[in-house]
């Protein structure tokens, strides 16, 4: 099957979480290509409205919205979910498991052909160095937050349902950034200049970044796979840069780009996690629904490397980064700017 072919088999289209950083971006592109995108969230969506998209309110948490949404679809891009490292573990639960349970269910009932599910390499990291580790590696089997916890058994669900009436794949940025961020680079940006900062460990750790245009890329990439070759069904893949950064360096670059004072103050690992233990069990207790300024796994993601290789996704998917980091940063710094 051709990659035009498969595209037609794309053509109708449910993006869930179509008004966050990568549904956005996603929705925008679809809807250039000319594709009949429908987007689902529990709020108007202006922005994908505005791409062409038609923006349809309800939550995944409600099978019957998802339903109606999915209907007359053949391809679902399943992005909404609670992200962060702080809150219930029952919400985490009921949007990232239970919504994802909700969409697969709808595309089995309805015949939905594919299902692609962005997911997280959180849902291996297990509390040490990852240096260029591939797919084969095994889920965490001990989760330090219920974002990762809940993206793991949403992750299984997804290829575990994988069939050949429906086909599924799942996609794991790491750190995604660009233009349009509204999480990563906003908190760095605010903590940057609060100067609220720490280097946790030797600085030296080296981690996957994901330009937003290659994360969007390799979602479409996924799609038209599962419509055609199907070789990706069953399967997930990271996707990042082509080469991983210094994560300290590359945040003082973005500073001294920014004017914002560069993070130089240094605290060890074994004592950042302390104090995230003892940061985590003091919001608990007082029932506090904001976030610890840090956390166990905030602290090994600061302080540890992880960054995997992305042969699967060249050979499976023929990923390639179609925007460099340099080319990225600069684009991110005209957008701040």
């Amino acid at each position: 099957m051709t990659n035009e072919q498969s595209m037609m088999k794309n053509n109708n289209v449910l993006v869930t979480g179509g008004g966050g950083f990568i549904g956005l971006a996603l929705v925008q592109e679809l809807c250039r290509q000319g594709r009949t995108v429908r987007v689902l969230g529990r709020h108007r969506y202006p922005a994908a409205e505005a791409a062409g998209a038609i923006s349809l309110q309800g939550d995944i948490r409600n099978l019957k919205d998802v339903q109606q949404a999915a209907a007359g679809c053949d391809t679902v891009f399943h992005v909404a979910a609670k992200a962060g490292i702080w809150g219930s573990f029952q919400e985490y639960y009921t949007v990232n498991v239970l919504g994802t349970l909700n969409v697969l269910a709808a595309c089995q009932k309805l015949g939905v052909g594919n299902l692609v599910y962005t997911s997280t390499p959180s849902v291996v990291f297990d509390g040490h160095d990852l240096e260029g580790e591939d797919e084969s590696l095994p889920y965490s089997s001990k989760p330090l937050c219920a974002y990762a916890t809940t993206k793991i058994l949403a992750e299984q669900h997804v290829l575990q349902n994988n069939s050949e009436e429906l086909r599924t794949a799942a996609i794991r940025p790491h750190l995604v950034w660009g233009p349009g961020d509204t999480n990563l680079i906003p908190r760095l940006m605010a903590r940057g200049q609060e100067q609220s900062l720490r280097i946790v460990g030797d600085g030296k750790n080296r981690v996957d970044i994901a330009y937003i245009d290659n994360v969007v890329h390799a979602h479409l990439l996924a799609a038209d796979n599962l419509a055609g070759e199907r070789t990706a069904a069953g399967h997930a893949f990271f996707i990042g840069q082509q080469e991983p950064v210094q994560l300290w360096p590359w945040v003082n670059e973005l500073f001294a780009e920014m004017e914002v004072p560069p993070v130089t103050s240094q605290i060890g690992l074994r004592t950042a996690k302390a104090v995230g233990w003892l940061l985590e069990k003091g919001h608990g207790l007082l029932g506090s629904k904001q976030e610890p300024k840090m956390t166990r796994f905030l602290a090994e993601q600061l302080a540890m490397s992880h960054w995997f290789s992305k042969k699967k996704a060249e050979t499976l998917l023929g990923y390639q980064e179609k925007v460099s980091t340099e080319v990225g940063m600069e684009r991110l710094i005209a957008w701040l700017r």
